[in-house]
C-alpha cells in the first residue's frame, strides 16, 4: 500500500542531456520505503505496517531503495521513479493548465480542475497503475 503517487517521476544531474546519462530505477514501493524512513523518520515495524508488508520485507526494500539513490547521487545517473504492482491509497490530480496538484481518496474522480476549471488533468495514480500493469515488478 502506497500513501499516494510521488509528484516528480524522475530526478537526474544538471546540464547532462538526459540521451547523455544511464539510468537507475527505484520502483515505487521504493520511493514509499525512502519516504516512509527518510523523509517521515518511521522505524522500520512502523512503516512497515503502513505499507501493508512484513518488518524484514521492509527492511530489505529500504536497503535497496538507498543502494539506488546513493548510487544515482555518488555516479551522476537519472533516478527514474517506475513500477511495481502497487496499490494506492489516495492519489494526486495535476492540472496541466494552472499547475494546482489536488490530493484526494484514489477512488475519487474529478473531470476539472478545482482551481481553474481546466479539463486538462492527469491523475497521478492511473499513470503509476498502468506502468505496474507493464512491468510487473516489485511488491
Amino acid at each position: 500500500m502506497i500513501w499516494q503517487p510521488p509528484q516528480f517521476r524522475n530526478f537526474k544531474p544538471s546540464g547532462i542531456p538526459r540521451r547523455a546519462l544511464e539510468s537507475i530505477v527505484l520502483t515505487v514501493d521504493e520511493y514509499e520505503a525512502i519516504r516512509l524512513a527518510d523523509h517521515l523518520g518511521l522505524e522500520h515495524q512502523a512503516a512497515a505496517e503502513r505499507m501493508h508488508i512484513s518488518r524484514p520485507t521492509f527492511t530489505r526494500l529500504i536497503e535497496q531503495a538507498r543502494r539506488k539513490v546513493a548510487t544515482a547521487i555518488v555516479e551522476g545517473k537519472e533516478l527514474i521513479i517506475d513500477g511495481g504492482n502497487v496499490n494506492f491509497i489516495n492519489t494526486l490530480t495535476h492540472c496541466q493548465d494552472c499547475g494546482e496538484t489536488i490530493q484526494q481518496p484514489i477512488d475519487a474522480e474529478i473531470d476539472q480542475c478545482p482551481d481553474c476549471g481546466s479539463q486538462n488533468i492527469e491523475n497521478l495514480a492511473h499513470r503509476y497503475l498502468a506502468q505496474g500493469r507493464r512491468h510487473r515488478r516489485g511488491r
